[in-house]
């Protein structure tokens, strides 16, 4: 057993095309210029002038009446929970949600609180579903109070949660007395995927967060949302579990030019997802997930080729993908090119003939 992150195998070629994640971004020179240029203050006493900005900005773009800086969205979804939370309280979110599966109990271990995961296709759960898991509040039951959901849903292949559906969700949640927030790590790849305005797109929720670190390009940093109130109460947390920083100016530098110049531009991140799933839905025996953002889920099993044994294949080319849930994951981002998905395809497709 080890925790500690394990430095690449050097023995294995360079990495050429990275379909890790998002998060495997490299800051463009423009971006470390804007850090290196960047007016900064104490972040702790109120007093950074560039990470104020970016709050006011992030308050305007959700719609919401104050944000707060974070080093990542983890520590977003986790003060959300203990500002709203107590011991024993009950969470509803996707049996696949981030909140439940990739933050390492957090939740639990920390705030004493319960997650119950729903079901349903696409990382999605229904109306119905959610209603039918809500129960009468007395002793006899744990006090349920907050929804979650995550959008764009990764483990539900970065599908987007409709518009319809986060409304009615969101107005069920409140009618219940539950606040409702948002894991909005790839809330903006879901918004220039559908048109709709960020603002729009998060009307009825309570608490919503953005990061800058997958998409968006920039090393560190996600912001959340929500009223005054709320953040007041994030801070607390946030000062708690050491989150709270110095002249962090210049990291919320990279990410207001992240939101100057790396938003529009998701949408190319979806045509080269589109391209690589269409590519190797060509391939006889692939199985792939016809994506909606920059996520690329696919089962090559039926090809011959195990998803393991394809990822181990692609690293020693210097292509490095994930296996998530039983399949293998793609995910576009800046500084993957129309070409490398065209190589990419390529190089599977010449796997899948050598099996």
């Amino acid at each position: 057993m080890a925790y500690t992150p394990i430095p690449s195998d050097h023995s294995l070629p360079p990495i050429r095309i990275n379909l890790l994640s998002d998060t495997q971004t490299r800051p463009v020179p423009a971006m470390r210029a804007a850090m290196a240029s960047a007016e900064v203050g104490d972040e702790q006493i109120g007093d950074d002038p560039t990470v104020n900005r970016l709050c006011e900005r992030v308050a305007e773009l959700l719609g919401k009446e104050a944000a707060v800086f974070m080093p990542s969205g983890t520590m977003c979804n986790v003060t959300a929970t203990l500002a709203v939370c107590r011991p024993g309280d009950e969470i509803l979110a996707h049996d696949s949600a981030h909140i439940l599966s990739r933050e390492g109990g957090a939740h639990a271990a920390l705030g004493g609180f319960q997650i119950i995961g729903l079901r349903g296709p696409g990382g999605q759960f229904s109306l119905a579903t959610f209603q039918a898991a809500l129960h009468p509040r007395n002793r006899y039951q744990p006090p349920q109070t907050m929804v979650s959901v995550e959008q764009t849903a990764n483990l539900g292949g970065g599908t987007i949660w409709p518009q319809h559906a986060l409304d009615e969700i969101a107005i069920a949640g409140k009618a219940a007395k539950l606040h409702t927030h948002i894991d909005g790590a790839r809330l903006l790849n879901a918004t220039i995927a559908t048109g709709i305005a960020p603002r729009r797109m998060v009307q009825h929720w309570d608490s919503v967060w953005i990061d800058f670190s997958k998409g968006l390009g920039a090393p560190i940093g996600a912001a959340m949302a929500g009223s005054r109130d709320f953040i007041d109460e994030v801070w607390r947390w946030k000062q708690r579990l050491g989150g709270a920083m110095r002249q962090a100016g210049v990291c919320a530098a990279a990410a207001l030019y992240a939101l100057d110049h790396h938003v529009e531009r998701l949408a190319v991140d979806h045509d080269n997802a589109r391209a690589l799933a269409n590519g190797l839905s060509q391939i006889a025996g692939m199985e792939v997930q016809e994506p909606e953002t920059n996520l690329v889920f696919f089962d090559p099993s039926g090809s011959g080729v195990s998803g393991p044994d394809l990822v181990s294949q692609l690293r020693g080319q210097g292509v490095l993908l994930a296996m998530m849930d039983d399949r293998v994951r793609a995910c576009t981002h800046l500084d993957v090119s129309r070409a490398m998905i065209e190589e990419t395809v390529g190089l599977v497709r010449d796997i899948v003939r050598a099996a």
